[in-house]
Parts: structure tokens; C-alpha cells; sequence
């Protein structure tokens, strides 16, 4: 695959990047979106049609199960109703995001973030700015909180079908700790200042309740749709047989929640089909667009010279900030199967660094994990004034790659 076939890829990156800076009301609308994915993306999957419609069918599955997921948690979260999560103080906001870095390994960090984001921003309805807030919770609870089982990052659960023994993401505490400790003290920091410069602003205090019980129910079953199809049917069925059961369970229980939810507590929670649909539109385009990338990597990633932990460190985070890190981790595991067989056919060393550069660098970019963009758009349909793609890499920038240099240190 010739390297200049990357170009519409970095072509719709740039896009993304520049059109909400100069074109921001033309680029509010999802139809425009929808029509930009499908210049970038559709003459990809076109010529890949022709070249090698397998690779197009693959990805065309991992598409339909990524928005199946993405869908039913949106869905079946849209209809839980909590409140009585704080009053928006710095302590408070601090103490919810723990909680969701603990989430994200039991709900997953798709799971957790659907769940938390809109009584998160509740808690946060007398405060003037909640862009910041926003962010944090996408560093934390959309991505970093989740390193620590199978079940907390999508890579992480390809990598026990492929032979990681599920208890051994436990031995990343130390990463996990670094992390999510650190990133919670610069939010202190940062809410703070922002809470003082805000005149100290504090929501009514509101006595804990959740509504939608239901709900949480079929949220329990979405996590057990995931286990099934990785225990259950992909050993005895392969993964194109589990992906696509997956798929229609997981369509399934988005329509049980629409039909048991009552309409009051979706529209308490604010909810519309425009942040879905946002997403919908967008990673169609990513996903045919990123294949001839993905492509290029496992075809040239042996040639690299990748040797040590924080070189594969480096390589799958700075790859997974811009492509689909499930695949961008899988091709790296392949490429360190010929140092050692330790643990799934490569070192520990390198295999933590594989695990925490795919994880980790998912937050620094909207597109660089499913659930950021989700929750990104969430928060603009709850009228938050969110960063721009630019904007927000500032942010990740700032206060995430000074982490990372700390994080290969132990690597």
C-alpha cells in the first residue's frame, strides 16, 4: 500500500481540525458533517472495494460494533437520571472523577463516561465556565481511568483474546496511580482558580437519587454482552461470528431502553439524538479513511526498529492519538512477538508500554478514543462552549505529555 494513500485521512484530521475555526455555524450542522465524511471517506472505500474488500468488510464490522456500542450505552445512560453528585466545588467535581477512573474499569470507559457526564455537568449548573471540566473528565474518565482490566479500553480486551491473562492489567497501578493522581491534582488547581475567580459559585444542595432503574439493568447487560461475546462466542465462533452478535444484542437493549424509559426522565436529562448522530456521521468517514493508515503500519511497523518498552510507548500513543488505538495496538503486539514470549508472545516491559500508549494517549485528541467526542458533544448540547479540536489539544498538550515523560521513566 503506496504511503500517499494516507492522504485523505490527514486530509479529514485537518478538516475536523480547521473547519470549526473558520466555518463554526456551517460546521454546527451534522448534515455538513456527514457530507465531509463522505468526501474523504467514500472514494477510500470505493478503491478499497476494488483492492482488497476484505480489509473494507472488516473494518465495515468493527464500524457497525463500535457504533452499536457507542449507541446503546447513549441510549440506556440517557435514560438513568442521578442527582445529588455535589454542588460543583473543586473537592467535589475532584471526588466524581476519581470515582469514574474506578468506573471505567467495571463499566468501561465508554460505560462510565455516558453514565457520569450529564449529572457531572448538573452538579455544575451554577458554575459560568465548564469547559475545563469537561476536558478533565475526558483525560480521566473517557480514557486514562481505564487501564486497569480488559474491560476498561477496548485494546485492552483484544488483548485477552489474544492471550493476555485478564488479571495482568492489575500490574499497571503504578502507571494507572501516576496518571489519574497527577491529572486530578492539575484540575484541583486549575478548578480552583477558576472557583475563585467565579466568586465561589455553589448548585443547591440536592439529595442523592437515581431514577431509571431499568436502565441500570440493561446497562449491567451491555457489560455482560461484552463478556460473552469475548468468552463465549469468539473462541467457539471467531470474532466476525461475536462481533456481530454483539452487534444485535447490543441494538437490542438500546431499543428495550427506548421503549421502557419514560419520555420526562430523557427530557430531564437534556437528551437529543444530535451528539449521536455527530458521532455517527464523523467516524464513518475516520473509519473507511484510516484504512490504508492502518494498513501502511502493519506492512512497514516491522521495519521501525521498535526495541525498547518506550519505544512502543511513544509509537502506539502518538499513533492512537489520531487512528483507532484497538488496531494500532494490535499491530504493535505483532511487531514485538519476536522479542521474547513472556506474556502473549512478548516482554512485559514492552507490553505495558503497548497497553499505556494506547490507553493513555487516546485523550489527546477528540478523535483519538470513541467516547471523547461523544462526551464533547454531549456537553455542547447542554451548553457548554467547548474547545475547539485545536483548542483542546493545547490542553492535552499541556497537561498530559509532561505525564508521559514521567510515565516512560517507568517503562
Amino acid at each position: 500500500m503506496p504511503v500517499w494513500t494516507i492522504l485523505p485521512f490527514a486530509g479529514l484530521l485537518l478538516t475536523i481540525a480547521v473547519l470549526p475555526l473558520v466555518a463554526h455555524a456551517w460546521w454546527e450542522r451534522n448534515w455538513n458533517k456527514a457530507i465531509v465524511a463522505v468526501a474523504f471517506g467514500a472514494p477510500v472505500a470505493l478503491a478499497m472495494a476494488f483492492r482488497d474488500w476484505r480489509a473494507l468488510a472488516h473494518t465495515g464490522l468493527e464500524y457497525v460494533a463500535f457504533v452499536s456500542l457507542l449507541g446503546a450505552l447513549f441510549i440506556i445512560a440517557g435514560g438513568v437520571r442521578l442527582e445529588g453528585l455535589g454542588r460543583g466545588t473543586p473537592w467535589g467535581n475532584a471526588g466524581i472523577l476519581a470515582v469514574g477512573a474506578v468506573l471505567a474499569n467495571v463499566a468501561g470507559t465508554t460505560g462510565a463516561a455516558m453514565l457520569l457526564i450529564r449529572p457531572f455537568l448538573g452538579a455544575n449548573r451554577a458554575r459560568a465556565g465548564k469547559a475545563h471540566l469537561v476536558v478533565f473528565f475526558i483525560f480521566i474518565v473517557a480514557n486514562a481511568g481505564g487501564l486497569l482490566t480488559p474491560l476498561g479500553d477496548p485494546p485492552l480486551f483484544l488483548g485477552f483474546l489474544r492471550g493476555v491473562p485478564f488479571t495482568w492489567t492489575l500490574s499497571l497501578w503504578p502507571q494507572w496511580l501516576l496518571v489519574v493522581g497527577a491529572i486530578l491534582l492539575v484540575f484541583l488547581a486549575v478548578d480552583m482558580l477558576a472557583f475563585r475567580r467565579e466568586g465561589r459559585p455553589r448548585a443547591d444542595a440536592a439529595a442523592f437519587r437515581l431514577e431509571g432503574w431499568p436502565n441500570v439493568l440493561l446497562f449491567l447487560a451491555v457489560i455482560g454482552v461484552i463478556l460473552g461475546g469475548g468468552l463465549w462466542i469468539h473462541p467457539r465462533y471467531g470474532e466476525t461470528a461475536a462481533r456481530v452478535a454483539q452487534s444485535f444484542a447490543l441494538m437490542a437493549l438500546a431499543g428495550l431502553s427506548m421503549a421502557m424509559t419514560p419520555r420526562r426522565l430523557r427530557c430531564a436529562n437534556q437528551f437529543s439524538w444530535h451528539p449521536f448522530v455527530e458521532v455517527l456521521v464523523l467516524f464513518a468517514g475516520i473509519f473507511a479513511a484510516m484504512i490504508p493508515a492502518l494498513i501502511v503500519l502493519r506492512e512497514r511497523g516491522p521495519s521501525l526498529g521498535l526495541v525498547k518498552g518506550w519505544h512502543y510507548f511513544w509509537a502506539t500513543g502518538g499513533l492512537s492519538a489520531f487512528l483507532d488505538n484497538a488496531p494500532t495496538y494490535l499491530t504493535f503486539l505483532a511487531t514485538a512477538q519476536h522479542l521474547d514470549n513472556e506474556v502473549a508472545g512478548t516482554t512485559h516491559r514492552v507490553l505495558a508500554a503497548i497497553s499505556c500508549g494506547a490507553v493513555f494517549f487516546g485523550a489527546m485528541t477528540y478523535i483519538g478514543n470513541g467516547p471523547n467526542f461523544m462526551v464533547k458533544a454531549i456537553a455542547e448540547s447542554m451548553g457548554v462552549k467547548m474547545p475547539s479540536f485545536v483548542g483542546y489539544l493545547k490542553w492535552s498538550i499541556v497537561v498530559l505529555v509532561p505525564l508521559f515523560l514521567l510515565v516512560t521513566i517507568l517503562l
